[in-house]
This record gives C-alpha cells, structure tokens and sequence, in this order.
C-alpha cells in the first residue's frame, strides 16, 4: 500500500519523501481531533473496571 503511494506521488524522491510525511501528518492529526473522540463517543470505551478481587492462589 505505501509503495503504491509513493509511486503515485509527484516529483523526485527529496519531494515525494516531504509529501509523504506531510499526509502521515494530516492523517495523525485527523485521527486525534475527530476519529478517536468520535469512536470513544460511540462506543463508551472509558467506563471499563479492573476486577480487584482475591488474587488466584492466595
């Protein structure tokens, strides 16, 4: 998949390399601010619990 990216990207290799960290970024920085609230939103992954019962054994 990166490689079919990276060959699809314009320009010589310096330019393709700046392109790509640049996409790595936007694609980070989307996730963070709207992908994972979301899903944590939807799904109410933040009410897990621990069980602190006896340990096995003992």
């Amino acid at each position: 998949m990166y490689s079919w990216i990276f060959r699809h990207l314009p320009g010589p290799t310096w330019l393709k390399v700046i392109w790509a960290i640049l996409i790595i970024g936007v694609i980070a920085y989307l996730l963070l601010e709207y992908g994972f609230p979301w899903v944590q939103d939807t799904f109410d992954l933040v009410d897990n619990t621990v069980d602190t019962g006896n340990p096995v054994g003992g």
